[in-house]
């Protein structure tokens, strides 16, 4: 594994995050937090490390600026601002075309929270890079008119015990028109932090991720 700091301008911001790059890697994975997290997030971290050792790249960053998240805990206009989540991580996407380590492999988004929604509009902005999409305790339906858009595969993770959320996923999944899947991980809630469930749902994520290299790029001949 090699790690960088990844430093991504868009939208006139710079966005800071961590990227880990295997010896051999298939593809490469975007998180996307929600809000009052970080890239430093326990949970996120956990998964990437399951997907690393399944040889994908993990790109963990954030979405705002550090004065933004000071704006944003006071006011919190910007943590519902799906447009806006959804070109940062759209910028993301394009760093990783073009950065030596990960050109040309295959890009899945992994969203959590609000980023879910924010990961369904990049992926419906670059259906030419991103292959899968996987969203855990994620708010899909924020994504609202794009969902229709999004070509990639969508698996939702949600926990059996959060069921607000598990509605709310089962209303957008009924809205994708791309191959998708709603995986319930058994007593968890919305944070996957009972025992078992956190593993759980990486796994289920690393499984998704690992066909995209599989599949073919969205207008290729078969």
């Amino acid at each position: 594994m090699r790690s960088e700091t990844a430093r991504i301008a868009v939208d006139d911001a710079m966005l800071v995050g961590d990227l880990v790059v295997p010896e051999h890697p298939v593809g490469v994975v975007a998180f996307a937090h929600g809000s009052g997290s970080s890239r430093h997030s326990p949970r996120n971290r956990a998964v990437a490390e399951v997907l690393q050792r399944a040889d994908l790249a993990t790109l963990l960053f954030d979405l705002l600026t550090e004065a933004e998240e000071r704006v944003d805990a006071i006011t919190a206009e910007h943590r519902f601002d799906i447009p806006l989540l959804g070109r940062r991580l759209v910028g993301a996407v394009d760093w990783l075309a073009g950065h030596p380590a990960t050109t040309g492999l295959p890009v899945g988004l992994f969203g959590a929270s609000t980023g879910a929604a924010a990961a369904l509009t990049a992926a419906a902005e670059r259906p030419d890079r991103v292959r899968a999409v996987v969203s855990r305790g994620g708010r899909p339906d924020l994504a609202g008119g794009v969902l229709n858009r999004v070509g990639a595969p969508v698996l939702l993770v949600v926990g059996g015990d959060d069921h607000e959320v598990l509605a709310l996923n089962e209303q957008a999944a009924a809205m994708l028109a791309a191959p998708h899947e709603v995986h319930v991980v058994p007593g968890a809630t919305h944070l996957f932090e009972e025992p078992g469930t956190l593993e759980q749902a990486a796994e289920a994520a690393r499984d998704w991720f690992a066909r995209m290299s599989r599949r073919p790029a969205r207008g290729a001949r078969r």
